[in-house]
């Protein structure tokens, strides 16, 4: 009965979600051609066959077959040429460009029928099915063009059709049972989905269509035109294959970022590619809008001090952060390349209410000469993070090696349960002003950021902020604001100052309580035993009537000897034990 059960609640699982998550039958086999090529009698053909760029595959053995029942007799492979195509057929072999070549000349009509091209030995399944048709004379149908797409990665196409189509509509669709379904096409606008860009190239009439994020149910037959695709017949076929390689990264395309606070985006790029140019920008309508930021150090205004690029060429990425993040910001973003097209992807971005991890103060006006604190608050849950501040520029954040972390100081703005790491600027001066950030990383993944923006007065007149903001303008050089450090320790201008770390974890930070306190106490119960031992020592416990008291017997003698003498004018005298 539960078998039964399970079975009725699988027939209603649509099937679109299955083939989301498993790779179409065609995909299990990762030898990719065309499925039909068209020659003329006395003329050429060539086909392209692709395979996985794996180290065995690149050296194994190609070869094309003619398929005879169930077996397939082999036409040409990497070291042997059939004798009735000796002459005119042979086999190219490009490991670096993932394919291999087979070109056949002086085609007759017995030359047509179905091959397979491959890798390894003939029909062990490293193979693709090719029919190959010979006309008598042209006209002949335009063969399809091939895309090997690497799963998740981005597919572009460029596709044109003379200057005299450039004001028609232009148009990507995908073939299906009742038609061909509309990608995007030129007119839209609005209602482009995330991961898609139409854009015109230079020529009239050419266009490029740039889609990100392939997955299996994106292999098939598309077609890109001029016009409408019933109608017109300026048109032309694609056929993508898509496969998977476990070395490509898997990059998110979605972010979800809190208002106020930062995301990180990932980008990849080839460092060995000096002359390439990479920039990012954010997708409006059915294109990319203006650049946010480039690789040469170009910033849009309205993102000055919010956006920064790190590279880290060990694994070959790009991170972007937007930090200040605000309701309009949300929307998809493009990490584009002039280069490497198969590498530039996008992610959607959305904003969300809530607080950020970090927190502190983001404005902060200063009086030159004085010192300044930049304090930054993160949750306790961040302790094991390495915590870094840095200075903002057009072409990145320089790194600081100067901070130091601890509990909140009075004024400092940050939860009682949170921690702070803390910038030192002493003194501070006019050059110093602009964007620091202040961030974390773990694993050299970047995290959340905060920007903190310091403006430097010259004059006594600076709109100082204490309570966030530490400004300690006395002339006592060892004086130490809260959560300062003494000079030693700070940040100056040309210098790098150490760098202090506290090591108490969150879950014992009572410690920082109670430890001076326990100190104190155990000082003052020291000394006042002490000073008990040594009067102890001098003295002797004497009853005096029903009295206890502390006299020191040298006083008793003192008082004999003056008695002695007849200094003592007058004597009282006290019974020794009575009542």
């Amino acid at each position: 009965m539960t078998l039964l059960a399970f079975l009725f609640l699988l027939t209603l699982v649509p099937a679109g979600s299955v083939r989301s998550r498993h790779p179409p039958k065609a995909a299990s086999d990762p030898v990719f051609g065309p499925r039909e090529v068209h020659g003329v009698r006395g003329g050429s053909v060539t086909v392209k066959c692709f395979y996985p760029p794996t180290p065995m595959n690149k050296h194994d053995r190609k070869y094309w077959c003619r398929q005879k029942g169930s077996s397939c007799l082999t036409v040409v492979s990497s070291d042997f040429v059939a004798a009735a195509y000796r002459g005119r057929v042979t086999l190219t072999d490009l490991p670096q460009e993932e394919h291999f070549l087979v070109n056949i000349s002086a085609l007759e009509l017995g030359d047509a029928g179905t091959f397979q091209c491959g890798v390894g030995i003939n029909g062990r399944g490293l193979s693709f099915r090719v029919t190959l048709s010979v006309a008598e004379a042209p006209p002949v149908p335009e063969d399809a063009e091939l895309f090997y797409v690497k799963l998740h990665s981005t597919w572009t196409v460029t596709c044109g059709f003379g200057k005299e189509t450039a004001e028609m509509r232009k148009y990507l669709c995908k073939k299906e049972k009742d038609g061909c379904r509309n990608i995007i096409n030129s007119y839209q606008d609005t209602d482009v989905p995330g991961g898609l860009q139409l854009t015109f190239e230079s020529s009239p009439g050419s266009f490029r269509v740039t889609m990100t994020q392939m997955d299996w149910e994106d292999a098939g037959v598309y077609y890109c035109g001029a016009g409408e695709y019933e109608k017109d017949n300026t048109k032309k076929e694609l056929d993508v294959f898509i496969y998977e390689d476990k070395n490509f990264p898997h990059l998110k395309n979605n972010i979800t970022a809190k208002l106020g606070g930062s995301a990180s985006f990932e980008c990849l790029y080839d460092p060995l590619l000096n002359s390439s140019s990479r920039f990012w920008c954010k997708q409006k309508g059915r294109q990319c809008g203006n650049t946010i930021i480039n690789n040469a150090g170009r910033v849009e205004d309205t993102y000055e001090g919010r956006v920064a690029m790190f590279e880290n060429p060990e694994n070959k990425t790009v991170a972007i952060i937007l930090n200040q993040l605000q309701d309009k910001d949300k929307g998809t973003y493009w990490c584009m390349s002039n280069e490497l097209r198969e590498q530039q992807s996008s992610t959607e971005l959305t904003v969300v209410p809530g607080e950020p991890a970090l927190t502190g103060k983001k404005a902060v006006e200063a009086q030159a000469g004085s010192r300044v604190n930049l304090t930054c608050c993160y949750p306790c849950k961040y302790y094991s993070y390495e915590k870094y501040w840095c200075r903002w520029s057009n072409t990145g954040c320089a790194m600081l090696p100067a901070q130091q972390q601890g509990l909140p100081q009075p004024g400092d703005a940050c939860d009682a349960n949170a921690r702070t790491v803390v910038l030192s600027l002493d003194p501070v001066t006019k050059e110093d002003e602009g964007w620091y950030w202040c961030g974390l990383k773990r694993n050299g993944v970047f995290g959340e950021t905060m920007a903190v923006e310091l403006r430097v007065s010259a004059g006594r007149d600076a709109k100082l902020s204490p309570e966030f903001l530490d400004v300690d303008s006395s002339s006592d050089p060892g004086a130490v604001p809260p959560g300062g450090a003494h000079s030693d320790a700070e940040v100056r201008k040309g210098a790098a100052p150490e760098r202090l770390v506290l090591s108490i974890p969150c879950h014992l930070s009572f410690l920082w309580v109670l430890g001076p306190l326990a100190g104190l106490i155990l000082i003052v119960v020291t000394a006042f035993a002490i000073v008990k031992y040594r009067q102890l020592k001098r003295s002797d416990l004497v009853s005096v009537g029903s009295y206890r008291t502390n006299i020191s017997m040298s006083d008793f003698e003192s008082v004999r000897d003056f008695s002695a003498s007849n200094s003592v004018k007058e004597t009282h005298e006290t019974p020794m034990g009575g009542d």
